[in-house]
């Protein structure tokens, strides 16, 4: 079997996923376009190569619906002849696209594929895709006891079963902080951005966006003490009195703006163009778990990956899990054994945001960055999904 890997990978900064926020005035189509051409454009690509895009992205409703893909592959002046397709896996939805890309070059139906994701919530707001209706019907609440509940719950679920109390939480989300914004000023994630002109709706500012806009680098468990819980209701009090409501807007993954793309290919076509492979793609795996804790996917999903790829946890030596909520990484965390030093080097969501559908190609970016920096050969990468699922990612690293 051919071996996918990574030739490049680029991102936007991420910016503030609401009105004003310094990307807010980049419609979907034109923020992705400008992505594909950014990573054309570092690696000297011809686009007639390349065979298929596969984008995620999560609400694909308004402006990012009709194949957001496709379209940002016109605006970005590739030739009319590369397809593309819009894929949803939740908040693994272009990590999924990794997998698509990695599998079709693997199966010999690639050559090159970019794998891409995007997602503006600042003009298309999380949920705005059920439009106000049922999805899930009438057969899913009748599966599970009063029906699934919104994520913030099942992070609340996870702290309480998993004995996590308040001041844990906080104190992962303020080391998220320090972290993004250490890496930001020693300049340790340039190489991974693609800087942008700032919109924030009424047309270029004529500055330029060149780090994540969340980043708060004061942030510690003090200042997040005074955050009240975001939660918190009777309802689910009644529901959930094992709960003792530690989520709040401070140690959950922010709102957020963005894109990212992946260059796969096969590693003779890396060969024959003169191009470097930074990555293969060593395993890949994705599963399904309890729906109404929702977010532990993650766990399941690093064992399955693990035990295919014949490694332990200690053998990985650069781990990206998306910050969705603190609880998710300090869950996970007790689960695998991991070193939390290892895991999100550069910070995590918490700091520099989650804009769901861009976020596996964000996180991948990172990844390879991380380990390039850091001389390390093995990087595992997994996010929980909406519905009780997760991806989990390993690469090798081969510059």
């Amino acid at each position: 079997m051919r071996e996918a890997v990574i030739v490049d990978a680029i991102r936007t900064p991420v910016a503030k996923g609401k009105p004003g926020g310094a990307l807010s005035g980049w419609h979907p189509v034109d923020l992705l376009a400008e992505t594909l051409r950014g990573l054309a454009s570092r690696t000297d690509l011809d686009p007639v190569m390349v065979d298929d895009v596969i984008t995620g992205c999560v609400s694909q409703v308004g402006e990012q619906t009709f194949n957001v893909g496709r379209s940002a592959v016109l605006a970005a002046g590739f030739p009319e002849s590369v397809p593309a397709t819009t894929i949803d896996r939740q908040c693994g939805s272009s990590q999924q696209a990794l997998h698509f890309a990695a599998q079709g070059v693997m199966a010999g139906s690639y050559d090159i594929a970019i794998a891409a994701g995007v997602e503006v919530m600042s003009r298309v707001p999380m949920g705005s895709s059920m439009a106000g209706a049922n999805p899930f019907g009438t057969r899913i609440p009748a599966r599970y006891d009063g029906g699934l509940v919104p994520q913030g719950i099942s992070a609340e679920l996870i702290a309480a079963k998993w004995g996590l109390g308040r001041e844990d939480v906080d104190r992962l989300s303020a080391e998220s902080h320090r972290r993004a914004a250490e890496a930001s000023d020693d300049g340790r994630v340039e190489v991974e951005l693609l800087p942008l002109a700032i919109d924030r709706g009424d047309g270029p500012t004529g500055e330029t966006l060149t780090r994540d806009e969340g980043i708060r680098p004061g942030t510690t468990v003090e200042s997040l003490a005074g955050l009240q819980p975001a939660f918190e209701h009777a309802s689910w009090e009644e529901r959930f009195p094992q709960i003792e409501w530690v989520i709040h807007a401070g140690n959950a993954s922010q709102l957020s703006d963005g894109a990212a793309a992946l260059l796969v290919m096969s590693r003779e076509k890396a060969a024959q163009l003169g191009l470097t492979a930074r990555a293969r793609v060593h395993t890949m795996t994705v599963t399904g778990d309890d729906p109404v804790l929702m977010l532990t996917g993650v766990i399941p999903a690093t064992q399955q990956a693990l035990a295919r790829a014949g490694l332990t946890v200690d053998d990985i030596d650069a781990f990206e899990v998306n910050e969705a909520f603190a609880p998710v990484v300090l869950a996970w965390q007790q689960e695998t054994g991991a070193d939390l030093a290892k895991v999100n080097v550069n910070g995590g969501a918490i700091a520099n945001g989650h804009p769901l559908g861009a976020s596996g190609a964000k996180l991948m970016t990172t990844l390879l960055n991380v380990l390039e920096h850091t001389d390390g050969r093995y990087g595992l990468q997994t996010m929980c999904e909406g519905g009780g699922m997760a991806n989990a990612t390993i690469v090798e690293r081969l510059t």
